[in-house]
């Protein structure tokens, strides 16, 4: 099961209580206070993991709690400290206050961390507070107890290039064909439910990662359809490719199909309908798909001065495409190095 939106409780450690003690040995009066320190409590951490790719695993469990610290003993012994809690998301998952939806961190890189609650601090014990004027005190500081918290955390992909266009336009045959992902595949509409991502590899130095984003539809901005639930996996990609359905079974106009997801983008996302994008005619498997895509090249050219045309089942066309995607997203890295 895909699960790219969850809200959990966490709660981290409370702090272990102070001692009051005395040190009482035969032989030595007055021995004094030898009460010690509680222990910390146990931090909750995130950590991104780049081998994850949905937070399912986190939708079982209500709430995380970390280790508590554990009282300070005679003899000035500290208590042991809590044990941290290290909770593991996917690589591009957002870390959101579950109240007001603040942004706390975004954890894009694998192995990167954010403690999200810090445990309570040990209380003092009794030996702290010995004195000149006090000699035997009996004070000591109870643990910091600490209180759970909302969170909410929302994944958005991280691939290099997302794959868009209305249902049944190729995406799934396409990922599938080019990459080991292996999303479900039928002749009607939103067959994919799901985002599919698969790693692209060209040679033994030219990979790049490739997502097929499910469900954009007319009205997709609005909810329509999955809505915007899968529009937002498109945010972090460098690169857009665009498939139009150009088979002979499809009635409707390409041309009017690529106005609704350019809408669909527009509306959804300034930044994102700015995207760099390659447009690409897809299904071209036979003779009249291929006069389709002919009769329609001089319209396609006034969208995109370079239109590409595929065939996913056949091949034709693909190892071209992919390596015009591996150019592109070689320059819109370098510009990227360059403004930085």
């Amino acid at each position: 099961m895909f699960i790219d939106e969850v809200t959990i409780l966490i709660q981290s450690g409370d702090g272990g209580d102070g001692c009051c003690s005395f040190r009482r040995e035969k032989y030595v009066p007055l021995g004094g206070p030898d009460g010690g320190d509680g222990g910390d409590g146990g931090d909750i951490i995130f950590e991104a993991d780049s081998h994850l790719s949905t937070l399912t695993d986190l939708k079982n469990s209500r709430l995380y709690k970390a280790g508590c610290g554990s009282p300070g003993k005679g003899k000035t012994m500290t208590g042991k400290e809590g044990k941290n809690l290290i909770i593991k998301i996917p690589a591009g998952t957002l870390i959101k206050d579950g109240e007001n939806l603040g942004l706390l961190a975004d954890l894009t890189e694998h192995k990167a961390r954010f403690v999200a609650a810090s445990g309570g601090r040990g209380g003092r014990g009794n030996t702290r507070f010995k004195s000149s004027r006090n000699r035997a005190p009996r004070r000591f500081d109870l643990g910091t107890k600490t209180e759970e918290k909302k969170i909410f955390l929302e994944l958005k992909l991280l691939a290099d290039v997302a794959v868009i266009g209305l249902p049944n336009a190729g995406k799934s045959t396409f990922i599938s064909k080019i990459s080991h992902a292996r999303p479900k595949i039928a002749d009607y509409p939103f067959t994919t439910l799901i985002p599919n991502l698969g790693v692209v590899q060209l040679d033994d130095f030219s990979t790049f990662v490739a997502a097929d984003i499910p469900g954009l539809v007319e009205g997709a901005h609005q909810g329509k359809g999955l809505g915007i639930r899968f529009l937002k996996h498109t945010e972090r990609s460098r690169l857009l490719v665009h498939l139009l359905d150009f088979s002979s079974s499809n009635t409707r106009d390409p041309l009017d199909d690529h106005q609704i997801v350019q809408h669909e983008l527009e509306c959804f996302s300034e930044k994102l309908y700015q995207s760099p994008q390659i447009l690409v005619a897809s299904k071209v498997d036979h003779p009249e798909a291929l006069e389709k895509f002919q009769a329609y090249q001089s319209r396609l050219k006034e969208i995109s001065q370079q239109v590409y045309f595929i065939s996913s089942m056949t091949g034709e066309g693909v190892p071209k495409l992919l390596w015009t995607i591996k150019e592109a997203l070689d320059r819109i890295k370098a510009e990227e190095l360059a403004s930085s």
